[in-house]
């Protein structure tokens, strides 16, 4: 059916900590000026994203996974796996935690927990990040929550433009304001908010907080996760494999120039991060821009690349 990539219409979210740098540096037409995240690859009921050439142009991408499984490689299960964002964090989000797939199934009637990855497009110098705990026993969490004492419970992390961070289920996080990423994540939406700066919307109330869940879910005590990046070069591309995990496998590929007969692992979720060029395949050349997002279907094989951009690319490990 498709000989050629499935480019995808991005959906826009409103966040209380969103900003205008989807706008200004990716040129999205965003709805807000608290925009805050940008579903770019998404067949998520809360958000799926919509084909925008092709056969099945006008058609969302939940729909595509139901009755063409064949540009998906066949892969098994009732929905697409994988959701790809970036987010733009101008002031910080809420201290959180996510189940994983049997919490999510049984306690939420959701087919899945959330583990995810960050790739850091940009950040203000000093960004930091809040990434696991201090806490030694779910009873000291919830006696540090209780009293407050947020400086002391939460781990802060420093970070700079290009780190990545692995966020598996059950990790205590949070992104720091002045940062943009690039999220790799299980197909969920399903979040238990720990701490919230006791902050208000626009109609003057604080947002709901998840004690109970998160304590239940939480990683207690915190364990950083044991994982090494891979470099490849192909070409005029030069390949780092981020990560492979039991849902994912990330990559981030930087073209200088020209890279042929690149082989598709089997379909390819692709966001353009800076930069243009052209992907060609059995049935032409396609262009692309920063900020598009795309699929590489299964039914293409192989395909070339030509041009100086940088992108993050990732596919289903199961």
């Amino acid at each position: 059916m498709y000989a050629e990539p499935i480019f995808l219409q991005p959906v826009f979210k409103d966040r209380i900590w969103g900003g205008t740098k989807l706008r200004d540096v990716f040129g999205y037409e965003i709805p807000s000026d608290t925009t805050g995240e940008c579903w770019g690859i998404s067949a998520h009921p809360n958000g799926p994203s919509t084909i925008l050439n092709g056969p099945l142009q006008g058609m969302t991408l939940d729909q595509a996974w139901q009755k063409h499984r064949g540009l998906f490689a066949g892969q098994e299960g009732n929905d697409f796996p994988l959701l790809v964002k970036i987010l733009d964090a101008k002031t910080n989000l809420s201290v959180q935690v996510h189940p994983d797939d049997d919490y999510a199934q049984q306690e939420e009637n959701e087919p899945f927990g959330k583990t995810e990855c960050w790739y850091v497009i940009d950040c203000e110098e000093d960004a930091e990040l809040v990434y696991g705990h201090h806490a030694k026993s779910k009873s000291e969490f919830q006696r540090m929550v209780d009293d407050g004492e947020w400086d002391k419970l939460l781990r802060k992390v420093k970070i700079q433009p290009g780190d990545f961070v692995y966020v598996p289920n059950g990790t205590i996080h949070a992104i720091g304001a002045g940062t943009m990423i690039l999220e790799t994540q299980q197909s969920s939406d399903v979040t238990y908010r720990v701490y919230d700066y006791d902050r208000k919307d626009d109609q003057g109330n604080t947002r709901e907080l998840h004690i109970k869940q998160s304590i239940e879910v939480a990683m207690i005590p915190h364990q950083d996760a044991d994982f090494q990046p891979v470099e490849d070069k192909q070409d005029g591309l030069e390949i780092k494999k981020l990560i492979k995990e039991s849902y994912f496998t990330v990559y981030h590929w930087n073209l200088d120039g020209k890279a042929e007969n690149l082989e598709n692992p089997m379909y390819l979720l692709v966001s353009v991060l800076d930069g243009e060029g052209e992907i060609e395949t059995q049935s032409g050349s396609s262009p692309f821009k920063k900020g598009d997002h795309f699929i590489i279907p299964s039914t293409v094989k192989k395909f070339s690349l030509k041009g100086n951009a940088s992108f993050i690319t990732s596919h289903s490990t199961k």
